[in-house]
């Protein structure tokens, strides 16, 4: 069982492109709204925000169901 190599010489297995097309990448990031610094999305810090988030709400509905009388 032996796997074959893709060819190398084939452009398509390289990251590299041509030198007018890398340059018109290299402008369109620099510009406008691609050009501002992020900071790295982090995935967890939002799950841990949309578990407080629900678990206030669902204190809340539960105080307000208490308050009225429903439960």
């Amino acid at each position: 069982m032996t796997e074959e190599l893709p060819d190398k010489s084939d452009r398509s297995y390289s990251n590299s492109l041509y030198p007018e097309d890398q340059k018109k990448v290299d402008e369109f990031v620099s510009r406008g709204i691609n050009s501002v610094p992020r900071k790295p999305f982090r995935p967890l810090r939002l799950v841990l925000l949309l578990i407080v988030v629900v678990t206030l709400l669902s204190i809340l509905s539960q105080g307000l169901a208490r308050w009225a009388g429903i439960y």
